[in-house]
């Protein structure tokens, strides 16, 4: 197993919250916990996250969101539809496939994402122009995290 991999499912505990994960690939596996002192019951984690979330009064939430929305360009967005890496290119050596600036149309491939060694293509879903980029090459990204506004 790749020692990338590796790391990436160490962090991926750690963020978590999560104790013990096993993941077995081919002939190899690894079983990763974390050690019993740092973690706690997910009941009783799930349940201190709540009461956290509902103690945070409603002007606060209203900076955030004032905030968030002043760092966005205004447009529609391309999000990612997978958990993956983000690619601008093909490949190291190719062009990206958008820069900030270019005009996209509809089933234009803008970017890959990398899931399980697989290649997957993200394509525009309308004609415009990319506005904004939101993420570095070789990124990873989450389900749903916007990667690109287009207006």
């Amino acid at each position: 197993m790749d020692l990338r991999k590796i790391k990436k499912l160490m962090e991926l505990l750690e963020e978590s919250g999560i104790a013990e994960i096993e993941v077995k690939e081919g002939e190899e596996s690894i079983r990763l916990s974390r050690s019993s002192k740092n973690t706690q019951p997910i009941n009783q984690q799930i349940a201190t996250e709540n009461t956290q979330i509902h103690n945070v009064e409603k002007s606060e939430l209203t900076e955030t969101k004032n905030d968030i929305d002043k760092s966005i360009p205004e447009g529609d967005s391309i999000k990612s539809p997978m958990v993956g890496t983000f690619y601008r290119a093909a490949s190291p050596d190719s062009k990206p496939f958008v820069e900030k600036g270019k005009k996209v149309n509809k089933g234009d491939t803008v970017c890959i994402l990398e899931a399980m060694k697989m290649m997957n293509q993200v394509t525009a879903e309308k004609d415009g122009v990319i506005v904004d980029i939101l993420v570095e090459d070789a990124e990873p990204v989450e389900f749903g995290q916007t990667l690109f506004i287009i207006k």
